[in-house]
């Protein structure tokens, strides 16, 4: 209606072209605008100032002969002071911009690690190319993403199992240094017990020694018709005798067959006695 009456209205981020008799006249601007028909004047088209984005697949190789599908995202819009070159130097924007797309990418130029390293050195040099070339067409390119870059599908499951051996690899390195560190750990451990063990068995037997010594002199002082080895054959009946009551105690203890009865005794003290001299001889 209101443009059979020769006005028409230009909404908020947008603006019209206006024509005379087929050649352009103006571009207005949003708000309430007269075209006087009959004069020759006609709205040749609207064009949108917002931001647009626009996905683009584009596949190429890599330096490593890699095909790859790199997804980028456009975000571009017209400029108002140069409307009259977006409205009639372009005429599909969208396939315009993804030509660009096509052509530009750095990836060739880039092994498959790298080019994923450098997604934003690749975005960068897409929107450099873009708006070297559409700001000649009266568009800006807002921001340039590189959203993604998907190998073929035998590259894809390549490159997860070689991380996957990676991380295995990783993984059984830090098991067998955790395992060497338990066996040195368990190796000291039975080291210092052995240790302290010793100290153990060597302090009970010097305390043995100092009790027989002490028990012999008391006894030799005591009993002056004595000799030491009166005493020391006593003093072997005792831990003679000590020694089967604790065998005859023990709940576990397995069958044992020592000889028993008084020379038992005195065959002990004359291995021991004969021990002693073989000993000094050596010596010697």
């Amino acid at each position: 209606m209101g443009q059979a009456l020769g006005c028409i209205q230009v909404e908020q981020s947008t603006v019209a072209v206006r024509e005379n008799f087929g050649k352009f006249d103006n571009v207005l601007n949003p708000g309430c605008h007269c075209l006087p028909w009959c004069a020759g004047s006609r709205l040749a088209g609207f064009l949108s100032l917002r931001a647009q984005q626009l996905d683009v697949r584009c596949e190429t190789k890599t330096k490593d002969n890699v095909f790859v599908t790199v997804v980028a995202s456009i975000q571009y819009r017209a400029l108002a002071d140069k409307a009259t070159d977006a409205f009639y130097k372009l005429t599909n924007t969208r396939e315009r911009i993804q030509a660009y797309v096509f052509d530009g990418p750095s990836v060739p130029n880039l092994e498959l690690d790298a080019a994923f390293d450098q997604k934003n050195e690749i975005a960068k040099a897409v929107e450099n190319e873009l708006e070297k070339a559409m700001s000649h067409y009266g568009y800006e390119i807002v921001q340039t993403l590189i959203v993604d870059i998907e190998p073929d599908e035998h590259v894809k499951r390549s490159m997860n199992e070689i991380n996957a051996a990676s991380r295995m690899r990783v993984a059984a390195n830090e098991k067998a240094e955790a395992e060497k560190i338990l066996q040195i750990k368990l190796a000291e451990g039975d080291a210092e017990s052995k240790y302290l063990a010793g100290l153990g068995i060597a302090r009970r037997r010097q305390a043995i020694v100092d009790g027989l010594r002490d028990s012999v002199l008391s006894f030799s002082t005591n009993v002056p018709e004595t000799s030491s080895k009166d005493v020391m054959d006593m003093i072997l009946v005792t831990q003679y005798f000590d020694t089967m009551r604790e065998i005859g105690a023990s709940a576990k203890s397995s069958s044992v067959f020592v000889p028993h009865g008084p020379g038992a005794v005195r065959d002990v003290a004359s291995q021991i006695r004969d021990g002693l001299l073989q000993g000094k001889t050596a010596q010697l």
